[in-house]
């Protein structure tokens, strides 16, 4: 997988950038550290600067400017440059409240997910510690992989959470053949061992998305204790009864894209019922990644498998004691090809979640379409207090 992510690093480090201060509505140089010479400011400019000298002296002057307020205010310290954890270069925060931080990445950021700013993304009231689970379990859909995930793993981990991206079997970097999964407990098999292994005071926030929606389901049923809430990213949100076959029979257009892209595989011969799904690899961009960056589209095109076909018959037994017990919450994309908004919004009127959440703009891989979006709206979720009536 090192190499499939190595395509996501820039090409080549940025030039560090001087840090500038501003007064009187224009750029001034910074004056040098307190206490410093003349000489000091000679021999600065006489040589070439570094990255890592440059990060020293920001903080030499820095602490200058803040020695010089606590002095000027009575022993009352008043920052004006704010530190950062993160040792790349940034220029100094702007007086406009809504301004981001600009980083030393060469990357561009995509003006359809911005950036948002860490109090946009967790409510500062409310401490990670404190709720009621810190866990997150990301269970991919139909032909993807815990590889999906990198970004909100990432964020998610950022932000304190606990990050668990499980590989179902046949999918991701689990070796066994998608042809040969008869059932959906075989193929939900690596989420059952997980939940199992908690310990019975131990909870976690099931994240579903596509297929994975039924995987979930059938998890809830299993372990309803263990799982604090459910979360259905554009995910087969089934009844009792129901397959991923008969959420997809409510679609007015027979003729959709999802359709169009199928390959049914038979490994057991043309007279015997299909093994595995494959999805047209012309038409992958179209129904899953429409509004992607095209690097994430390059990873699924060379990491995604088949689609095992028996889990996707396979009936969910649902009883409102276990599964009914456990919180749910929907997660709308808007620009979604393979499950569209109108199928998803039958879903939540069918089977009403507690809350349901839109991502505008988004295809059916948010997590990689609209990264920021998704994270902000699942540590939403997790900080959404706990009912009296939970289990």
């Amino acid at each position: 997988m090192g190499a499939l992510f190595s395509c996501f690093s820039p090409s080549s480090p940025p030039p560090p950038q001087r840090r500038r201060s501003v007064a009187g509505g224009r750029r001034q140089a910074s004056p040098p550290p307190a206490g410093s010479s003349g000489r000091w400011t000679r021999m600065r400019s006489g040589r070439k600067e570094d990255p890592g000298l440059l990060t020293h002296e920001q903080a030499l002057a820095a602490a200058a400017i803040l020695i010089q307020h606590h002095r000027e205010n009575g022993g009352v310290a008043e920052p004006t440059i704010p530190f950062d954890r993160s040792t790349s270069t940034r220029y100094p925060a702007s007086k406009k409240k809504d301004a981001l931080p600009r980083s030393s990445s060469t990357r561009p950021r995509s003006l359809a997910d911005p950036l948002l700013q860490p109090q946009q993304l967790v409510n500062q009231d409310v401490k990670i510690e404190d709720l009621e689970t810190n866990r997150f379990v990301l269970v991919h859909g139909g032909g993807f992989g815990a590889w999906c995930w990198y970004k909100t793993i990432a964020l998610l981990e950022d932000s304190g959470f606990k990050v668990f991206a499980v590989d179902l079997t046949g999918s991701g970097i689990h070796s066994f053949d998608t042809n040969n999964i008869t059932s959906l407990p075989q193929y939900v098999k690596p989420l059952i061992d997980f939940l199992e292994k908690l310990s019975d005071n131990e909870k976690v926030i099931l994240v579903g998305h596509d297929f994975g929606g039924a995987c979930i389901s059938y998890a809830m049923e299993a372990f309803p204790s263990k799982i604090a809430k459910a979360v259905f990213v554009s995910a087969a949100m089934l009844q009792n009864s129901q397959n991923t076959l008969d959420m997809f029979s409510q679609q007015a257009d027979a003729d959709t894209l999802m359709r169009q892209a199928q390959i049914f595989l038979y490994a057991n011969g043309n007279d015997h019922p299909p093994t595995a799904i494959d999805l047209s690899k012309e038409l992958l961009k179209d129904l899953l990644f429409n509004q992607s960056p095209v690097k994430d589209i390059a990873l699924a095109s060379v990491s995604m498998r088949s689609i095992p076909f028996a889990p996707v018959l396979e009936k969910l037994s649902l009883t409102e004691k276990n599964y009914g017990s456990v919180r749910r919450f929907f997660i709308e994309t808007t620009e979604d090809n393979a499950i569209p908004l109108s199928l998803q919004e039958t879903m939540c009127r069918s089977n009403p979640p507690e809350k349901v959440f839109r991502l505008k703009g988004s295809d059916h891989s948010p997590f990689f379409s609209k990264p920021q979006a998704l994270h902000k709206f699942l540590v939403e979720i997790a900080k959404i207090p706990q009912t009296l009536n939970t289990h």
